[in-house]
């Protein structure tokens, strides 16, 4: 077999949730295709296939045999999207048509239901006299509304012809029923007229409905009009990513300084970009240097400098600064592509939750029809007459809404992802983000996610007389000689202190031990203790004070001069200082944390203990990550493991959730499922957040959907009249219709006001950190009485984490609290918020 292919394609001509699943269905039957998608938000199909087997026209002609138009999604020579907004033009088109809709239908409820209202009609349509004028009136008032709403008949009826009927024919059928029911009773009230009986052409007057037939299709525009200006804010956050790009570039051609388009741009390129514009392309920095901020596209709020052999990113701008850079990746090869690429593949595909949805889908339209056939036989039998019957039948027709089971699940997948890019967090597909809200363990990789991945001094102690700027010196000497990690972190600290360098000497390398070499008249060492006692250099430091440093997972480096002890220099690889917040944040939601590092035991432990991770595995293989992720599953674990995309990519694609940390704009890791733009844990957080919110939307649409229709069918089918005498009219039952889809998509527009809750901290941390101020998280443990059942630890987690700089990890079985804290809070406001929570403190320790 050979390898699958994944395509999109547009699909045009679907109306509702059934329309997908035809689509779907007859694709589903073409051999060689797999994982097939149908959007109905985005009127969007993807789906893998065997070259071998089939190809994009079988795919087409499959779905034009079902009525529908397909065809291969295209790109814009420049590689991004040819955005065709379909949301804004069915939005364009649907007000013109609601427009007109209305001036026709006001004219004609009044002369319809006026009377009853007691308004006053015209002479020539009052009483017997003006009967017929007046149904002539109504009849010519309706048959423009239907025409200008023509595409409900043109598409419903030609799909029942194919045994595919849609949303579009409930409509067709239920007005073309009140029309022509009416229709008739012009005729019959005509032929009385004309035989002089007037009272039986006055009970046939009394029978119309083109009213009815009118409001239903204005009612339904009204409410799809209000569907497709929502469906427009669900799709924003892709507008802006493709709108960051400018419009153009300044560019060298020629020794001169021009201005060309974007889509003119070519890789190589020497592109210019002054303080305050947008970074043109992805390149390398060959002069200058700029800050720049990369909010839009990895969420990170702080701006960073960039200079020259850095690379930089389309789309990002220059706060301040002036640099040239050569243009290294443009059109679908740039990050910015990339990102919207995966936005819009995972908004396009459909969460395993959506499958009932699916399934009702396809059976819904078809089984309604049924309903309102039985609804019109029974109410005959029961003697109601056939206009009654007539009424509750195609008032079923009209209620039923196939299209909130449609959009309950993509609305919100759309936003949620849409949310998600613009925090810097992007998810592969709707199944990645549906995982994501169950997992209960999170296995950490320590370098790069837990820690900073970079050596860093956290410790110098001269041994006397030396002094601290004597032993600094000596060490950036010899420690320049070297390409060890090690040796570079002290050459970094050395250079910020601003210790210059001797020139160095008959330097020898002893292997796994360290460097000796000549500098200023002094013989100097650098190394582990070994090396030290291969010299026979006695060290007199405190054995204890090196086993305190090693027992905090710093690795402690020995320097000596003329065969004399110099000093000791602590390196170690720091956590971040947003890692001890996300490691909490995850215990507050019940998640397990579990820590994987080829570090020693004693390196492990201290990198636990600082960040607060549950469990650490020390001196793990890269190659036995997978492993330690799948005996966590054995054990009947929901795992999401969170690495840097590369060396872990067997872990990722084990994991239930791959999720790729500090993979900047490099979003193609085909081994994760969640790329997370920036290197801060909390992303993972903030994933979490949102995937939680986003299933919750999801449920409640569902909800929304389901009960609507098993509850709005019976009503309208009139299984309250014998009891309650209540019936429901096809027009109010146009009304619901038109806007159960419309209540479905504001719902899941609410995520687009998701904040994540580890956000506010984060800031705090970023910006103490950009003062350079330290951050000391400090725990306390609050001892709590009157907990019952989780609904109590989710109220008491909640009103400790209302506090800011608060991270609650609440036990029911220890009857307690642990919170973690950014700043110092006082004991008095953490037992208010529990109290005020209604339950009691017996202790804070």
């Amino acid at each position: 077999m050979a390898e699958l292919k994944k395509d999109v394609f547009d699909i045009t001509g679907m109306s509702c949730s059934a329309c997908a699943a035809h689509v779907q269905n007859a694709v589903e039957k073409v051999a060689g295709t797999s994982d097939v998608s149908v959007n109905l938000l985005e009127n969007r199909m993807q789906l893998r296939y065997d070259p071998s087997t089939t190809d994009p026209q079988a795919i087409i002609a499959a779905v034009q045999a079902t009525g529908y138009g397909a065809s291969l999604h295209q790109q814009a020579e420049s590689g991004h999207e040819q955005v065709v907004d379909q949301a804004a033009e069915q939005t364009r088109q649907g007000l013109r048509r609601l427009i007109w809709s209305f001036a026709f239908l006001l004219p004609l409820m009044y002369v319809g239901m006026g009377s009853m209202l007691g308004l006053p009609l015209p002479s020539f349509m009052d009483g017997t006299a003006g009967m017929m004028t007046k149904a002539l009136t109504e009849l010519l008032l309706t048959i423009p509304i239907m025409f200008i709403n023509g595409h409900y008949f043109a598409d419903g009826y030609r799909m029942l012809l194919k045994g595919l009927p849609n949303m579009d024919t409930l409509i067709a059928v239920g007005s073309s029923a009140s029309f022509a029911y009416s229709l008739a009773m012009v005729y019959l009230m005509s032929y009385h007229l004309g035989l002089g009986n007037a009272e039986m052409a006055s009970m046939y007057g009394m029978e119309l409905y083109f009213e009815s037939a009118g409001t239903i299709l204005t009612l339904i525009s009204l409410g799809k009009y209000f569907e497709a200006r929502s469906k427009r804010q669900t799709s924003k956050a892709i507008t802006e990513l493709v709108d960051l790009l400018p419009k153009t570039a300044s560019v060298e051609r020629d020794g001169r300084l021009i201005e060309i388009p974007i889509d003119q741009l070519a890789v190589g390129d020497i592109a210019v970009v002054k303080a305050g514009q947008s970074v043109p392309a992805d390149g390398v920095i060959i002069s200058g240097s700029g800050t720049i901020d990369e909010s839009a596209l990895t969420g990170e709020s702080v701006p960073v400098d960039r200079t020259v052999g850095d690379s930089v990113t389309g789309a990002t701008i220059n706060t301040s600064g002036y640099f040239r850079l050569r243009v290294s990746r443009i059109g679908a090869d740039s990050a910015l592509s990339q990102i919207v690429q995966l936005v819009e593949e995972a908004s396009a595909s459909k969460a395993p939750i959506s499958r009932l949805a699916d399934r009702i889908a396809g059976i819904f339209v078809p089984v309604v029809m049924a309903i309102a056939a039985l609804t019109l036989a029974i109410w005959l039998i029961l003697g109601r007459g056939f206009s009654f019957a007539l009424t509750q039948a195609v008032a079923v027709l009209v209620i039923s809404c196939p299209c909130a089971l449609g959009l309950a699940t993509p609305t919100a997948i759309m936003v949620g992802t849409g949310q998600g890019a613009r925090h810097g967090i992007l998810f592969r597909s709707a199944a990645a983000l549906e995982t994501l809200s169950s997992i209960d363990t999170v296995v950490l990789d320590k370098t790069g996610t837990v820690t900073q991945g970079r050596p860093q001094v956290v410790g110098v102690v001269p041994s006397a007389p030396v002094s601290r700027t004597q032993l600094l010196r000596w060490a950036a000497s010899i420690e320049a000689a070297s390409d060890h990690p090690l040796a570079k972190a002290i050459s970094r600290y050395t250079a910020d202190q601003g210790i210059t360098a001797e020139a160095i000497d008959g330097v020898e390398s002893h292997s796994g031990m360290g460097l000796t070499g000549i500098s200023g008249g002094h013989r100097l060492a650098a190394g582990s203790q070994r090396l030290m006692d291969e010299l026979a250099i006695p060290v007199q430091m405190s054995v204890a004070d090196v086993q305190a440093m090693q027992n905090e997972g710093q690795t402690v480096m020995y320097f000596a001069a003329d065969n004399h002890l110099a000093g000791l220099i602590a390196v170690a690889d720091v956590i971040k200082p947003t890692s001890p917040h996300a490691i909490a944040a995850l215990k507050a939601a019940g998640i397990e944390t579990v820590m994987l590092t080829g570090d020693n035991q004693a390196t492990a432990a201290a990198i636990q203990r600082q960040a607060g991770i549950g469990q650490a595995i020390a001196q793990v293989m890269p190659a036995d990550k997978e492993a330690a992720v799948r005996r966590l599953q054995n054990q009947g674990h929901k795992v999401a493991m969170v690495g840097d995309g590369i060396n872990d990519a067997p872990a990722l694609a084990r994991a239930d959730v791959g999720m790729a940390i500090g993979s900047g704009t490099d979003v193609a890791i085909e081994a994760a499922d969640v790329v997370l733009m920036r290197s801060d844990l909390l992303d993972a957080v903030n994933a979490i957040d949102l995937s939680k919110d986003v299933m919750r939307n999801i449920r409640e649409n569902l909800f929304w959907a389901f009960f609507y229709n098993v509850i709005g069918i019976p009503i309208a089918a009139g299984v309250l009249y014998p009891s309650l005498g209540i019936r429901l009219s096809p027009m109010i039952g146009a009304a619901a219709m038109g806007f159960s889809s419309v209540f479905v998509v504001s719902n899941a527009l609410r995520l687009r006001g998701f904040k994540p809750k580890a956000v506010a901290a984060a800031k705090d941390l970023q910006a103490a950190k950009a003062a350079g101020k330290e951050i000391n998280m400090t725990e306390k443990t609050i001892a709590i009485e009157g907990m019952m059942c989780a609904n109590c630890v989710k109220h008491v987690t909640k009103a400790l984490q209302a506090i800011d700089g608060v991270t609650a990890a609440v036990s029911l079985e220890k009857a307690n609290a642990v919170v973690t804290m950014t700043h110092p809070i006082s004991d008095d406001q953490l037992t208010k918020a529990v109290v005020d929570a209604g339950y009691e403190v017996k202790d804070i320790h």
